[in-house]
């Protein structure tokens, strides 16, 4: 399906971003990843090339407008188009009771928002027809925990700019989003991670299991297929079931507990 489709995607050399590129070379297309952590990138690439798969790995900081220019740059004079352009890195510096300040708090939204529109705007001229951006949201965008205001309002945004680009750019490229929950990306950060939730960890989601990156891999690849091309402006949550999971103290064993 994906055979020499030219495949983009940010944050690629770990986590989630990791599972979609490595996946995407599994398939046939020719990957473009950027990442800061460039001894991560350069593993991930050679796992690549080892396995038969063609990628470029671009070393940069997301949150700096020079790094966009540049990769963009590198990708269309290696390639001279792109097919996809999966916008997936992300940061956090936590919120308001961890003190996060000004310049914190614009990091995370130049990573996480401003990178992926601007890319979008690059990137435009050089998609092939057919072409699809997919976001990586967040179930954060509509629901928080303590302490991640600079997470939660990022995410939040790139949710939203998701349905704006996708009728601005009605007939030129379609634009969804995926949002994860919990996601186990230990296997990605460590090749011999051993999981250590706990039962109650799994039961409580109503899919009865932890999210494992393929889920959102795959999610990725409905929305980049382009016989799904009815579905645009759209966001996927993909968490198992938890954002839907109402629960009120003493339901279903659980209990508030005020830590004060």
């Amino acid at each position: 399906m994906f055979r020499n489709k030219v495949a983009v995607i940010t944050g690629g050399a770990l986590g989630i971003g990791k599972c979609i590129t490595q996946e995407f070379a599994k398939e046939g297309a020719r990957v473009a990843f950027v990442d800061k952590n460039q001894e991560a990138g350069e593993e991930t690439k050679a796992e690549i090339l080892k396995n038969g798969g063609e990628a470029l790995f671009f070393a940069g900081d997301l949150a700096e407008e020079q790094t966009l220019i540049d990769f963009t740059k590198k990708v269309i004079e290696q390639y001279g188009h792109v097919d996809y352009l999966i916008n997936n890195a992300m940061i956090t510096k936590k919120g308001i009771l961890s003190d996060c300040g000004y310049e914190d708090f614009n990091e995370v939204l130049r990573v996480g928002i401003t990178a992926p529109y601007i890319l979008t705007k690059l990137f435009l001229p050089y998609f092939n027809v057919g072409g699809a951006v997919v976001n990586i949201s967040s179930t954060r965008a509509f629901q928080s925990q303590i302490d991640t205001e600079s997470y939660t309002a990022a995410k939040g945004g790139i949710t939203a700019l998701t349905h704006s680009l996708a009728v601005s750019l009605a007939g030129k490229v379609r634009v969804n989003s995926v949002s994860p929950g919990w996601i186990d990306t230990g296997s990605t950060y460590d090749k011999n991670y051993i999981p250590k939730y706990s039962e109650a960890d799994k039961k409580q989601h109503p899919s009865g299991r932890i999210g494992h990156p393929m889920d959102i891999v795959r999610a990725v690849f409905f929305l980049c297929n382009e016989e799904n091309s009815f579905i645009n402006g759209q966001n996927i949550v993909v968490d198992g079931g938890m954002s839907k999971l109402m629960i009120y103290t003493e339901d279903y064993g659980w209990h508030y507990e005020n830590e004060k």
